[in-house]
């Protein structure tokens, strides 16, 4: 177990990371992700309030359908990555990391203070629930037992209330955080035990812990916020301007928008790429040289890939060495070590999006 965000999270349980990851690869892993921050944004004026915070087009969202999007500063710095989920009850579902837990809230509640004052109709309501991640190829099927809903019409980043075993009133959203397909469960805290005790009676489910969702999610090209992405980061040096919505873009108005929506046309001093090697692991901090040997960046995640049996990681370049298939070195153990810009997802995702 380690403190994280003020919580108390297991790194793995009985099985070794590496078995834990593949575990999820092959069959599904239970994730407790319950430190996650869930809030409930209701009133007429709720998707105002968001698009006043973030990048992404919650207008356009159909009932019941999510998206992933990030809260920007006015330079244009990743404040955190979110999902966001239109409900078809009247309210917005944001579920946001515990780490930002204190800002989120901090900025949200401001906001609504403001828009309040100014005669509109806006609330936000922490939801105290648990929230478990079902992970892999098998989830959908495990899950499938607990519930009379046809899982099959439920298609990624989309979500539903349902009963889950039993238990009344549980939200189940087709997405994860590992690459594969899976669903997260947002249910009554009280019923938390009880759900987890359910889903692991199939023994296609074993319980995994952050070290596996650490490697899954940097196998999936996934960013963790205060690693890969932050701050002093923007969407399209982080590599993600496709949460832009097309019509924020257009029109502008979301914070930071004159820093960054010149930044997708034009040339970014620095960008997130994916590296391979092989040989020693790639760990955070270390730096990326050009084959000349000049710094020219820095890792920011990095691991042995499970999968792929070979090292997998992110960081952060000089632009003009972005381009995939550049050649260049890693500083390991003070030793250079040759390293490949790669193309991400370094393991093909498998979201189930009936296309």
């Amino acid at each position: 177990m380690v403190s994280f965000a003020g919580w108390s999270l297991p790194v793995q349980y009985q099985d070794s990371h590496i078995e834990s990851h593949l575990h999820t690869r092959r069959h599904c892993s239970l994730f407790d992700v319950s430190h996650m921050l869930q809030t409930k944004i209701f009133g007429q004026d709720r998707v105002k309030l968001m698009e006043s915070l973030l990048v992404g087009d919650i207008a356009e969202l159909k009932p019941n359908q999510g998206t992933l999007t990030l809260f920007t500063n006015e330079e244009g710095g990743i404040i955190d990555d979110l999902i966001v989920t239109n409900t078809s009850n009247e309210y917005l579902y944001v579920v946001s990391n515990a780490g930002c837990r204190e800002k989120d809230m901090a900025l949200m509640q401001n906001k609504v203070s403001e828009l309040r004052s100014a005669s509109c109709d806006v609330n936000l309501e922490v939801i105290d629930n648990a929230l478990l991640a079902l992970q892999g190829p098998s989830a959908v099927q495990v899950l499938q037992a607990g519930v009379s809903d046809d899982l099959w019409k439920l298609t990624f980043m989309t979500s539903a209330v349902m009963d889950v075993f039993g238990i009344p009133g549980c939200r189940v959203t087709r997405c994860g955080y590992t690459g594969e397909d899976g669903v997260e469960i947002s249910v009554p805290a009280e019923k938390a035990i009880h759900l987890a005790e359910a889903l692991l009676e199939n023994k296609e489910v074993k319980l995994a812990g952050l070290a596996a969702r650490d490697s899954l999610r940097l196998e999936a090209g996934l960013c963790l916020y205060g690693n890969d992405i932050d701050e002093r980061t923007t969407p399209v040096e982080g590599s993600l301007g496709w949460t832009l919505g097309k019509r924020r873009r257009a029109a502008m108005d979301f914070p930071g928008a004159a820093i960054v929506v010149p930044q997708i046309k034009g040339k970014v001093a620095r960008k997130r790429v994916g590296l391979t090697s092989t040989g020693a692991p790639i760990r955070q901090h270390s730096l990326i040289m050009n084959t000349e040997g000049a710094v020219i960046g820095e890792i920011t995640s990095g691991c042995p890939s499970p999968c792929l049996k070979k090292n997998v990681a992110m960081g952060y370049v000089d632009g003009k060495y972005s381009k995939i298939g550049t050649q260049l070195l890693v500083e390991v153990r003070k030793k250079k070590q040759e390293a490949v810009v790669s193309k991400m997802p370094f393991v093909p995702t498998r979201y189930y999006t009936l296309k």
